[in-house]
């Protein structure tokens, strides 16, 4: 079938980026939006918009119902998820199709089999892939915990089954933390997912986080697309990623994509999915988990390979057979994405939502921005405060690294306070630099004063913010050498 419209369940940079894919497919956009993104680039660059609600996601992004009634209302052929909010519910899945639209991803038995982190590892294991020791199923008593614990050894991970994000884990690094460990993260797992379900692994010391993008169609062909590095973190949310590893040897990445090639196979997967890995220090990789949807990180595959991996999904829900196999498949240069979130880092990377009053994005060669805002626009408390995608592509590592610097200073936000002092502290240390990093990159090397120390926010974003200040007109303000000005608490700590 030949998809001649498309409605994106989704917002922000994401949807946008899918539209610009399908016009140059020739294929119409159809936008939903909730009353907050009522003046969103994403609305206004689609063909066609509709208002599915008030701000709340559970009342528009995450209203099935809405969005399929969209879909009809403008006579789309097919809906694109995105990634978050619907992307991986296995019952909005049949729901497009039971609706008589195509649904561009997976289907549901794939989504519920790679769901649940039990039932994954469960899959896994009877295909010999290599599973990081620990449970072979849900815990259900402080018993069972203890059991576990004694053929595994401490310290010991407890991960909640369903979800991610680190919520429902803890570290346990002794039998008597053991009983309250458990109990939280049932607890906290209950809450955030409504599953309560948790299971014990061995505790990796010094991961690194490593992840093959896959992609699979209708016909029995799957190709990997060779692997990303996703480990520095915080709060167990990735914020630089790069590929490739600069770690992962050839023969160690044919192992692990020939290994997420597998993982696809034994669930039947269709579309493009990505299969996570933990790597010990030994270079030991052990299956964590599959992601049934576009990853955020997706550019970096797209630039070391040169594929468009939105244009591949479409062909796929199409239809269609993959246009290359995988000797068709090499490796350009090195790509590397910082995620620049409206947060503070100097303050436990805590939300900082607000007017962008300066937004100058970088440009150049090998620069990509992937964003859904404008200078001007608020940045909603509603959603995930991600104000952008920044990608860079250069021949090797170091040049990627250098042309990143220059884009992070090229790059001028005022306003909100942004993360990328951070990941500008994170491209300049040494143990970025040399490759000797894992998911502990945050708490082994940052503290919040290293950025006071080393200049903190961008100087052009300051400056742009200081020339905000004394040019605004507040209704309440005071006249100063013919400016109108007004001194607030906000100003004295922001200017």
């Amino acid at each position: 079938m030949t998809i001649k419209k498309i409605l994106i369940a989704n917002r922000g940079e994401i949807a946008l980026r899918i539209m610009r894919s399908a016009r140059e497919m020739g294929i119409a956009t159809v936008a939903v939006y909730s009353e907050a993104d009522r003046s969103s680039p994403h609305v206004r660059y689609a063909d066609e918009s509709v208002c599915i609600g008030p701000p709340p996601s559970s009342q528009s992004y995450l209203d099935m119902k809405k969005v399929i009634e969209a879909a009809w209302k403008t006579k789309s052929d097919a809906i694109h998820p995105g990634y978050g909010f619907l992307s991986e519910n296995p019952v909005f899945s049949k729901e497009v199709k039971r609706a008589g639209l195509i649904f561009i991803g997976p289907d549901a038995a794939a989504m519920e089999m790679m769901g649940s982190k039990l039932s994954a590892k469960t899959a896994a294991k009877k295909f010999n892939i290599p599973l990081v020791p620990g449970s072979d199923g849900a815990i259900n008593s402080l018993s069972d915990a203890i059991d576990v614990a004694e053929q595994i050894e401490y310290p010991l991970l407890i991960k909640a089954s369903a979800g991610g994000g680190g919520k429902g884990m803890r570290i346990v690094n002794k039998k008597e933390e053991l009983e309250e460990s458990i109990t939280r993260a049932m607890s906290e797992s209950q809450s955030a997912f409504g599953d309560p379900s948790v299971f014990i692994e061995r505790y990796v010391a010094s991961p690194r986080h490593i992840e093959v993008q896959i992609i699979a169609d209708s016909h029995g062909n799957v190709v990997h697309l060779f692997e990303r590095e996703c480990s520095i973190q915080r709060r167990h949310q990735k914020v630089i990623e790069e590929a490739p590893s600069s770690i992962i040897s050839p023969e160690l990445r044919n192992k692990m994509g020939q290994c997420a090639v597998q993982v696809a196979k034994l669930c039947n997967y269709i579309n493009a999915g990505t299969v996570e890995f933990l790597l010990d220090e030994n270079l030991n990789f052990y299956f964590l988990e599959m992601n049934t949807r576009l990853q955020v990180e997706h550019p970096v595959t797209e630039m070391i390979t040169g594929l468009d991996l939105v244009k591949e999904q479409i062909r796929i829900a199409e239809g269609k057979k993959l246009s290359f196999s995988q000797n068709d498949l090499s490796i350009n240069g090195h790509s590397i994405e910082v995620r620049v979130y409206a947060e503070d880092p100097q303050n436990n990377f805590l939300p900082d939502t607000g007017k962008l009053h300066t937004y100058l994005r970088p440009q150049g060669n090998g620069v990509r921005v992937d964003d859904g805002f404008e200078q001007g626009m608020t940045i909603p408390v509603y959603y995930d405060p991600l104000i952008s995608k920044l990608i860079v592509h250069g021949k090797n590592r170091k040049e990627a690294i250098s042309k990143m610097l220059r884009a992070i200073e090229d790059y001028v936000i005022s306003g909100v306070k942004t993360t990328l002092p951070f990941c500008s502290f994170v491209l300049k240390h040494e143990a970025f630099t040399g490759g000797s990093f894992d998911t502990h990159f945050v708490q082994d090397y940052f503290k919040p004063d290293m950025l006071i120390a080393s200049g903190g926010e961008n100087m052009a974003a300051l400056f742009a913010t200081i020339q905000f200040e004394l040019h605004k007109k507040p209704d309440n303000g005071v006249e100063r050498n013919g400016v109108s000005e007004e001194i607030t608490p906000w100003r004295r700590n922001r200017v």
